[in-house]
This record gives C-alpha cells, structure tokens and sequence, in this order.
C-alpha cells in the first residue's frame, strides 16, 4: 500500500458528561488507508464509526493517540476532507445548482469558476436536467447525488461517507451504490464509507474494517478480492456470498458480546 494518506494510531476517546458516567467511544483505534483507497466501516451500534468520521472530519478532539493525514496532525477540518451525510442536508431555498456551489462560495471562488464546476458535477452525478430545480422536488436519491455533488465541489482528497444510503428504498440504494462506484472510478478519491450493511461493505469495498463493540476497536481488516468494475450480478456469486459470509462471523461474536453486557 505505501505509505499510507490516512493514519490513526491508538485513539482513544472518551466522552463526559455532568450527568452521568463517562462513556468509552473509541479504545486504542488503528487504522492506515491508502492514497484512492475505499475503505467500508462496519461494527454494532454505538461502536463509534461514526465518531471516528467526526475525528477525521476534525470536528472533535481524540483524548489520546495521534491522527493524520499525508504525514500531517489533524488539528480541525480542513478542504482537503469533505463528508456525506445520511441526512441529505440541502438547503431548501437553493437550487441543485446553488447548493453545490455553496462551498466554493465560502471558499470566495468566483462565479464563472462556481458554475462551471458545478456544470461538470452535476452532470457527473446524473442530474443535468435538474439544476434549477429545489430539494423538495427531488426524490430522495437524487438529493444524496446532489449531497455528493456537493461534496466533491471543493476537490477533497478524502470523502467521508456516514450511512448516505441508509434513509433510501431498496432499488434506490442499489442504484446509487453503482453509481458511486462509477465515480469512485473516474475521480480516485480515497473514501471512508460507514455502513450497517454487510452487502453494501463487499460490494463497495478495497477493504472491510470490522469494529468491536463499545469501546470501539478495529477487530479486523479484510481485503476484498473482488475484481473492478463491478456489477450488481457479481452479488449472486458464490465469492460475494463467502466474503458476506466471512464478514458476518466477525461482525456475530461483537453483535453477541455487546447483547451479553
């Protein structure tokens, strides 16, 4: 893999509160990923995958251990990591067009420069005949495209993804996970992806973390050796059925263990 683009090495976090004991989030975390890698996240709930975005997002603070990116500390966020949200996040009073340039807006970009960037992305996600149209006349895929859009608008080296398909329907989901992979492709970004969904981590995936139950840990890392481009028949394959399966027995003993607590 080479040197590795992200590196996060025995954080820990904890998070206190007046109210009520302290809760262990994260418990002597690693991880390493590579420059254009796509890496999923799965584990039980409340493990702290979630969290662990946030720390890379630079929007909280580990208690110990170190993080960083290209060799730098992470010390709070920064335009070269952008996130998706499960919650589409749009505003409502802009249109797709406007809401993708938004943060090249704030960046102070000109407007000939904001537009023609978001020409290209919006064309990229699949919703060229939708640019003046708003949040409210979109359905719910094609506000996550624009998420997306929106996202890939500052030219991010990494991109967080936390659940950004959980809130869709079935062939929804499906649909958008090949057309992430489509981009994925074209634009070699390096994504952290979380996910509760098996399927949706060895499909998407270089590789799958699977994390302990609270306090969260990396358990293991299991390399998907599955060949590029892929397409939704390989599911149905016996290979995509044993990594499915390989998965689900590490993910069983945490899912268990935290039920026994």
């Amino acid at each position: 893999m080479g040197a590795p683009l992200i590196q996060a090495q025995d954080i820990t976090l904890v998070f206190k509160s007046k109210d009520r004991e302290p809760i262990t989030a994260l418990r002597n975390f690693n991880l390493q990923v590579g420059k254009g890698e796509f890496v999923s996240i799965v584990g039980p709930s409340g493990c702290g995958k979630s969290t662990f975005l946030n720390l890379l997002l630079g929007l909280i603070k580990a208690d110990s251990g170190d993080m960083t990116l290209g060799g730098a500390p992470i010390a709070g966020p920064g335009q070269e990591r952008a996130m998706v949200f499960q919650e589409f996040g749009l505003l409502p009073w802009r249109t797709v067009r406007a809401n993708v340039e938004l943060g090249l807006e704030l960046k102070g970009i000109p407007s000939s420069e904001r537009a023609q960037r978001a020409t290209e992305l919006i064309k990229l996600v699949g919703l060229k005949d939708f640019e003046r149209h708003y949040p409210h006349e979109l359905s719910g895929g094609m506000k996550q495209r624009v998420g997306l859009a929106r996202a890939l608008a500052t030219e991010p080296e990494v991109l967080l993804m936390d659940e950004p398909f959980a809130a869709l329907d079935a062939q929804t989901r499906d649909l958008m996970q090949t057309e992430l992979l489509q981009i994925w492709e074209r634009t070699k970004k390096t994504v952290l992806f979380v996910t509760h969904s098996i399927e949706e981590a060895a499909y998407l995936s270089d590789r799958v973390i699977i994390m302990t139950a609270r306090p969260g840990r990396a358990k293991e890392s299991l390399k998907i050796h599955l060949p590029r481009p892929r397409d939704y028949e390989m599911r149905l394959t016996p290979q995509f059925n044993e990594i499915k399966s390989r998965i689900w027995d590490v993910l069983k003993e945490e899912l268990t263990s935290r039920a026994l607590q």
